[in-house]
């Protein structure tokens, strides 16, 4: 068989024993968020066409209003992974608290936790933009056998055992990292499986694409100002190109392919930045790294960021390694 061929499970078998820990959950964990994608591909590929688009009269635990797939989503990947009893927790962005996992005989023996944004960029929905899974694999802190606490969820995103993410768009892609470099799977909707058609996924060293809501600028830190600028002066190989889809997804997963830097910093209307650490730049900062780029909150390592919170916000630059790099020194010497 080419290499090319390879389903999901054939080169989930074959590199299980990479793991630090081969004791198969992993694997099974893999397995279940490939099943659980599948679902929701289906429900977002037919949005259109059935009264599942628009909110759900709900707010999440950031405010925002959910959207019907946020929330269907949401229970396909809790219900996926609760029922297959390989995980000890799952925390989700669209829950308040996290959720503890007891085994069928009530045991609390599993090893790992998850932390997910089940539906990341919904309210693209409506007008049929790309969204995206965002998930994050720990193993526990506590004991085996004992009920999981908030311990186990915040943990520094250099103790991620795997993270990934599923792209609903043009295709569905299922990438994901388990600490051994990226690799990317392409959903055969006419079959239902994933085969590996990105192998090894790198960013470039350098880009010419940056991604950031300029609509916001005038509430940047000054630091982000002066970069942007750097990006829209017409000198060496600049001006770069501004591709801003607003879906973390859809906006990293183009910039790994074709190099670029995507921004979302601090400003006086989100002081802390709005991607969550735990869900969205955590997993996106593995997968970087993974892919020999650079994930950072402007001036530091996202991860080695301690977190405090389930929710927490943090800023976040996370793309090609030198564009990182250049956006970093614009910071620091606008302090």
């Amino acid at each position: 068989m080419e290499e090319r061929n390879k389903t999901l499970g054939e080169f989930i078998i074959e590199n299980q024993k990479a793991f630090q820990y081969s004791s198969g959950e992993l694997s099974r964990i893999i397995n279940s968020i490939r099943l659980a994608a599948k679902v929701v591909n289906y429900k977002v590929n037919k949005a259109g066409l059935v009264d599942i688009i628009g909110a759900a009269g709900e707010q999440n635990i950031q405010g925002e209003d959910q959207q019907k797939l946020d929330v269907y989503a949401n229970e396909v990947f809790i219900q996926t992974l609760i029922n297959r009893e390989i995980v000890c927790g799952i925390a989700s962005e669209e829950n308040d608290d996290f959720i503890t996992v007891q085994g069928s005989d009530n045991s609390h023996n599993n090893k790992y936790v998850i932390l997910m944004d089940p539906l990341d960029g919904s309210s693209n929905i409506d007008v049929n933009v790309s969204v995206g899974t965002i998930f994050s694999v720990f193993r526990r802190i506590t004991p085996i056998g004992t009920p999981v606490t908030s311990e186990d969820f915040l943990q520094p995103g250099i103790n991620q055992v795997a993270a990934g993410y599923v792209i609903y768009g043009t295709s569905t892609m299922l990438v994901y990292t388990t600490g051994h470099g990226v690799n990317g799977f392409t959903l055969n909707p006419a079959i239902g499986t994933f085969y590996l058609s990105h192998p090894n996924m790198k960013f470039p060293q350098n880009g010419n694409i940056y991604s950031v809501n300029e609509g916001n600028y005038v509430h940047f830190p000054q630091g982000v100002k002066n970069y942007i600028k750097y990006c829209q002066r017409e000198e060496e190989d600049r001006p770069y190109t501004s591709r801003y889809i607003g879906s973390l997804v859809s906006d990293f997963h183009r910039n790994m392919i074709k190099g670029g830097i995507y921004l979302y910093p601090t400003s006086s209307k989100a002081p802390k930045g709005k991607l969550r650490l735990l869900y969205e730049c955590n997993p996106m900062a593995f997968i970087a790294e993974q892919a020999g780029g650079k994930a950072t909150d402007g001036f530091g390592r996202i991860m080695e960021i301690q977190p405090t919170e389930l929710h927490q916000r943090v800023p976040f630059f996370c793309g090609s390694y030198n564009m990182v790099e250049k956006a970093e020194q614009f910071m620091a010497e606008a302090l």
